[in-house]
């Protein structure tokens, strides 16, 4: 059975992001995240509501500040209570999961799409996702960029600015570029 290029970059698989269903993703994205945006003067409430028209899962009282931006936003589940600052960016190619009272500041990236090593399949435009899991009431400090196939455990700290590569195990502080657990 054939797969389609959708269901390959679901499953983490190499797959063809020129594909006319993932654009139309892309691009039906895109109007949600212009709507999105354009209500920063709007109460938190009418943000809420919005996510959940998109996201995979968005618990009580999560909020995104405007502006946010993402790839597809359906592979995006946020927790209750879940806080992220303004200029966000998640490239949402695979499952992202932030877990409750997680607290993500300004113009943090979190990015699932990965590109091949091989030159080959990169100049045949190919790409694969790996997953990023963050914690229960983890605080991601701004500018921090998390790079895909990271987890990070409960109630770490992510310094500021931090480009975190591997693992974060619960309960510990990660600090610089590449981001290394402290203590």
């Amino acid at each position: 059975m054939t797969r389609t290029e959708k269901q390959k970059m679901l499953a983490g698989e190499l797959y063809t992001a020129a594909d006319p269903e993932i654009q139309a993703d892309q691009l039906a994205a895109g109007a949600w995240m212009k709507a999105y945006n354009a209500m920063l003067g709007e109460p938190p409430e009418r943000w809420h509501a919005l996510l959940k028209t998109r996201f995979a899962h968005v618990g009580d009282g999560a909020v995104i500040r405007p502006p946010f931006h993402c790839d597809y936003g359906y592979n995006i589940s946020l927790g209750a209570g879940v806080f992220i600052n303004f200029n966000c960016v998640i490239l949402d190619v695979v499952q992202v999961t932030i877990g409750d009272g997680t607290q993500i500041g300004p113009a943090v990236q979190i990015y699932t799409a990965d590109h091949p090593h091989d030159p080959e399949q990169r100049r045949a435009m190919l790409e694969s996702g790996r997953p990023v899991r963050i914690g229960s009431q983890v605080w991601i400090g701004g500018g921090a960029i998390i790079l895909p196939g990271v987890s990070i455990g409960d109630g770490a700290i992510i310094g500021a600015g931090s480009v975190v590569t591997r693992d974060v195990p619960a309960g510990a502080t990660a600090v610089g570029n590449p981001a290394r657990v402290r203590g």
